[in-house]
């Protein structure tokens, strides 16, 4: 039974992964705007994704338990990309790639650094969960932001916390999973709201 429910949480989690930012690309391209994703979300999404694929090679866990992350980070770049293009600021993409290009090369030149990144990634990515709240917050207004693309993150989350129990058992990774389905549901059920207030104005 638990080989059987771990592999279904890992394919479930890379099928859901492969297409989880399709949406939001969608929507996004749909409307030729941004408007209501946040750029800052986005970066810290990023950065958070990166630090913790980087921590989960550096300490060799299972590829299983971290094969989504490549996808992920490759889509949050073309939908980044995409943001600065509609927004005017495609100069600022080469000022990211080498941020991010260091900060990769970085995180694993001391073991003391990656541990610590790995404890500031639950906060940088509820940061960027928090700055889309914001963001939704101030607008009133869900825009362009995709429902579905955060209620996708939030089931990822949920996978993850049982194949993190099953396999590797890591208190950090664990409560970073956790904090990142409370957090997702609430970004979904203020897109929603927000949704609902628009269409009933």
């Amino acid at each position: 039974m638990a080989p059987t429910l771990l592999d279904l949480a890992h394919w479930s989690t890379w099928a859901v992964c492969a297409v989880m930012k399709l949406p939001q690309l969608a929507a996004v391209l749909a409307a030729g705007s941004a408007r209501g994703v946040s750029v800052g979300s986005l970066l810290l999404e990023l950065a958070g994704f990166l630090v913790f694929l980087r921590y989960q090679i550096y300490y060799d866990y299972p590829l299983q338990t971290y094969l989504e992350y490549p996808i992920i980070i490759a889509q949050d770049v073309v939908l980044l990309l995409f943001i600065l293009r509609f927004s005017g600021n495609m100069k600022r993409a080469l000022l990211y790639a080498v941020t991010f290009g260091g900060g990769w090369y970085m995180l694993t030149l001391r073991k003391w650094i990656i541990d610590l990144a790995m404890n500031l990634c639950t906060l940088i990515s509820a940061a960027s969960k928090l700055a889309q709240l914001r963001c939704l917050w101030e607008t009133k207004d869900s825009g362009q932001v995709s429902a579905l693309t955060w209620s996708m993150s939030a089931y990822t989350c949920a996978t993850r916390i049982v194949t993190t129990v099953m396999t590797t058992n890591d208190l950090a990774v664990l409560i970073r999973f956790i904090a990142m389905l409370i957090l997702n549901i609430w970004v979904t059920a203020t897109i929603l709201r927000y949704r609902k207030t628009k269409k009933t104005d």
